[in-house]
Formats: C-alpha cells, sequence, structure tokens
C-alpha cells in the first residue's frame, strides 16, 4: 500500500471501552457491592452534599451556581440543592459538581493519578432529579436513591480502578478527565442506555481528550481546580444525552493509530486496569474529615495541630520547621513565594502546616485574605524545610497499606526541639473508619446547619438516618427537602 493511502478497515471496539461498558451494564450486585459497600456510598453521597452545602457560603462559589446565561432555567427541570434553581441536567451537574469540589473537601482517592469520586454524584443526581420529574411519555421515571448509590459504587470504581496505575499527571493532564469517563458511562445507563450506547458515550468522553493540570500547580494555580470536576461531569450528561439522541460513538477512539487518546495524548501507553473492577474503590474510598486540605497534607495537619499547644507561646522563637513527606507531597503542595489565592494556599503545605501551628486548626476561611495578611504565616513559611521520606513515598504506593504519611518537627533557637510527630494514615483512612464515622456526621450536621434553617437542617439530616427509607426514596424526594 503505498504510504500516502489509510487503511480504512472498520476497527474492532477498544477492550477497555467494552470491559468498562460491561461493568456499568453489570450494576452494583454483578460488582459485589456488600452492605459495607452501600453503607459507604450513603456516606459519601451524605458527605458530598454537605461539601456543596458548606461551599454556597463562599460568593466565588456562589456565582458559578445557576444558568451560565441569566435567566436561563428550566421550570421542571433537575434542581441544584441549597438552592431554588430549577436547570437543564448539564447545567445543573456543573453547578452541584462545582458545589462538591469548591473547598476541595470531599472524598479522595490515591494512586498513580488523583481524584475526588464523589464529584460524580454533580451528573449522578443531576440525571436522577431531572428524569424524576419528566413526564413518563418524555422518558421520564423514577430514581431511587439506592440507583443513584449504584451509579456512585460504578464511578468511583471505574474512575479509581483507571487512576491506580495510569498517571495522566505525569503528561500535564488533569484527573478530572477520569470523572467525565465514569460519569458519562453511568448516567447513560441511567438514561436508559444500552450496552452499545454507553460504549459511545465512552468513546466520547475519551476523545474529548483533557485539561492541563497547570491550574492546579505553580505558577498557575488559582481556582479553576474548585470548578473542573463540575464541568467534567457536566460535559458527561452532554455527551451521554447527544448519544441517547442518535449520535454515533468511535470504536477505537482510544487506541487509533496516530489520531486514538493513547497515540495523541498519552506517549503511546496503554491505558490499563490494574485490578478487576468490582467495589475496591467505594470500599478503600478516603474521606476528608477533619481539614479541607489537599489529601497529602492531611496527617501533616493533623501533626502540626498536635504540636500547636508546645509551640503557639513560642512562634518567634522557632528556628527551623522541619517537614518529611511523600513523593506526591513534594510534587503537589511543596510551594514557595508568594500565594495569590485562596486555591493558591489550600495546595501549598507550608501554608497549611503554619496555620495548624498558629491557630491548632484548619477551616476554608483560613484560606481567605483577612487571615492569610498575618505576617505570622509567610515567616514561619521561610523557615520550613520539605524533605521526601523515601519509605513515606513506597508505603504510598502499596496496596496492602495506602498510606499517606507526613512528620512534623519544630527547632527552636534555644537549640532545643519538639519530638517529632509522625502520623501515618489520616483520619478517614479505612483503618480509621470507625474513629471517622461520628466526625463525618457532625461535619455534615454543621454544614446543614450553617445554610438552612434549624428545621430542615434536621429534617434533611433525618433521611440519612434511615437507610432504608433513604434508599426507597426517589431522588427528586431528597432534591425537594434541600431546596431553599
Amino acid at each position: 500500500m503505498p504510504a500516502t493511502m489509510t487503511d480504512n478497515t472498520a476497527a474492532p471496539t477498544d477492550a477497555l471501552l467494552s470491559k468498562l461498558a460491561d461493568f456499568i451494564m453489570g450494576g452494583a450486585r454483578a460488582a459485589g457491592a456488600s452492605d459495607l459497600t452501600w453503607d459507604t456510598a450513603r456516606l459519601t453521597m451524605m458527605d458530598a452534599l454537605g461539601c456543596a452545602m458548606q461551599a454556597l457560603s463562599y460568593p466565588a462559589c456562589h456565582r458559578l451556581v445557576g444558568p451560565v446565561v441569566p435567566g436561563a432555567e428550566m421550570p421542571g427541570g433537575a434542581r441544584v440543592p441549597g438552592t431554588s434553581f430549577e436547570l437543564d441536567p448539564v447545567q445543573a451537574a456543573l453547578s452541584l459538581g462545582a458545589m462538591i469540589r469548591w473547598l476541595d473537601f470531599n472524598d479522595t482517592w490515591l494512586a498513580a493519578e488523583w481524584g475526588h469520586p464523589s464529584d460524580n454524584f454533580g451528573g449522578i443526581l443531576a440525571v436522577a432529579d431531572y428524569l424524576c420529574r419528566r413526564p413518563a411519555e418524555e422518558g421520564g421515571r423514577k430514581v431511587t436513591v439506592r440507583e443513584a448509590l449504584e451509579a456512585g459504587i460504578l464511578a468511583f470504581e471505574v474512575q479509581g480502578v483507571i487512576a491506580l496505575d495510569n498517571a495522566f499527571n505525569r503528561v500535564g493532564l488533569d484527573h478530572v478527565m477520569l470523572v467525565r469517563i465514569a460519569s458519562a458511562g453511568v448516567v447513560t445507563k441511567m438514561l436508559g442506555g444500552t450496552r452499545q450506547q454507553v460504549i459511545d458515550t465512552l468513546s466520547h468522553a475519551w476523545i474529548d481528550g483533557c485539561a492541563l493540570r497547570t491550574y492546579r500547580h505553580a505558577p498557575n494555580t488559582g481556582s479553576r481546580k474548585s470548578w473542573a470536576a463540575g464541568d467534567a461531569t457536566a460535559r458527561a450528561v452532554r455527551l451521554a444525552l447527544l448519544v441517547m439522541k442518535g449520535e454515533m460513538g468511535y470504536a477505537s477512539a482510544m487506541t487509533a493509530k496516530t489520531w486514538g487518546f493513547r497515540d495523541v495524548l498519552f506517549r503511546g501507553n496503554d491505558v490499563t486496569l490494574a485490578r478487576p473492577l468490582a467495589s475496591y474503590v467505594m470500599d478503600h474510598i478516603l474521606f476528608k474529615v477533619s481539614f479541607p486540605a489537599e489529601f497529602h497534607a492531611q496527617t501533616a495537619v493533623e501533626a502540626g495541630v498536635a504540636l500547636h499547644p508546645e509551640v503557639k507561646d513560642r512562634l518567634d522563637d522557632i528556628k527551623e520547621v522541619r517537614m518529611h513527606t511523600q513523593e506526591p507531597g513534594m510534587r503537589i503542595i511543596n510551594k514557595t513565594g508568594e500565594l495569590r489565592n485562596p486555591a493558591d494556599r489550600d495546595h501549598c503545605l507550608q501554608y497549611m502546616i503554619a496555620i495548624a501551628l498558629i491557630h491548632g486548626d484548619l477551616r476554608a476561611g483560613h484560606y481567605e485574605d483577612d487571615i492569610a495578611n498575618d505576617p505570622r504565616i509567610d515567616a514561619l513559611r521561610a523557615k520550613m524545610v520539605v524533605e521526601e521520606d523515601t519509605g513515606y513515598s513506597k508505603d504510598y504506593l502499596d496496596p496492602e497499606k495506602r498510606s499517606i504519611a507526613n512528620r512534623v518537627q519544630v527547632f527552636f533557637n534555644d537549640g532545643t526541639q519538639t519530638e517529632p510527630v509522625e502520623i501515618h494514615y489520616p483520619l478517614g483512612h479505612r483503618r480509621r473508619r470507625d474513629e471517622s464515622r461520628p466526625v463525618l456526621w457532625e461535619k455534615f450536621t454543621r454544614s446543614l446547619n450553617d445554610w438552612f434553617d434549624p428545621e430542615q437542617a434536621k429534617s434533611i439530616r433525618a433521611l440519612f438516618e434511615d437507610p432504608a427509607k433513604l434508599d426507597a426514596m426517589p431522588v427528586s424526594g431528597l432534591m425537594d427537602a434541600m431546596v431553599k
């Protein structure tokens, strides 16, 4: 064949697209979801909605919520919890997804790639509420909370297992691509899609490529990192709706020579699955319980809080703060120089530790300008030395441990020092799940109380206290309870 000719023989469907579609169509039972899996799924939905309500208190988030074009609402469409907006499901997914992720306080998955699987609830809940409210003759049907939780279990697994050994960050791509892919598959099924339509939507999700990570890293860290996942889950809903209207898919979107995802964006490497798809990710999900901090810093902040009583009256006498962390912590949040905005600060290990040492706590408000202008923070940052502990890095990737360790020690000008505080597993890790459960409920309750009147907050909490009732109710019922 001449070199200028291209073989147009139809390619078989990419194996990964088929595997993902088969898994999604098989549902949670085929995935082996246990009672623990379902219980954890409820916690993730509860926690995601609580984080979303907290975010509404921040004007920078609130301005992204609602129609992107003023007045473009859709009576009878999907609701945005905590507001009175009724929107098309794409825009509702963007709004809710941005709210869930805004404070970087929702659950986390750490592997070769990183992510926050509950970002998928933006698209899942928007589509579920939309379907619940549409007439049957227009494709509407009752979607229960149980079904939305099932979609969550499947989406977590798709996102998390792909993340186990595929480091898109190594080629500068942002992990929100996996939110788009996971959401695309599960919402297509929710919309009534066949196996082939799930494959078609997945192919579009991969063809979309990926946003750059530059908005998460110096010198460009900014607020897009807080709405990028909402954008991704909303894009998934758009693609699913297009396919359900008859749009074709692309069988070799990932592997087509020269033009597929593998060759264009992943340096010729195959995207692989490190383990069979099941319920592993939901069963091992990491909750952010105590601090709205990038997860690689959670144990460091916990160590800083532990040191606070010992150092709070000696801040001016500190000579050096020595920290040891894992390789991802070094690469993502080890940052010097000017910090320009809250997003910049919540991705700076040194800033978070300074706040913990000074205040003995770390809240979302600590990233705002009125706190950040405290000169003691930058004075402490200038005295910090951060090094990698290769043992921490090894244990971070060990599937039996999956630790996220940090160690902090403070040295004073008079030659004395504190004991080093070393923590391997943060509150919210599977190994500390029982310890974290009551604190998660406190976090959710506080989030509701801060946004709703006491009676409404109490009624919403009561729904999550009755798992059987919650599972059986339509998603529209849950959204009804959260209208403000």
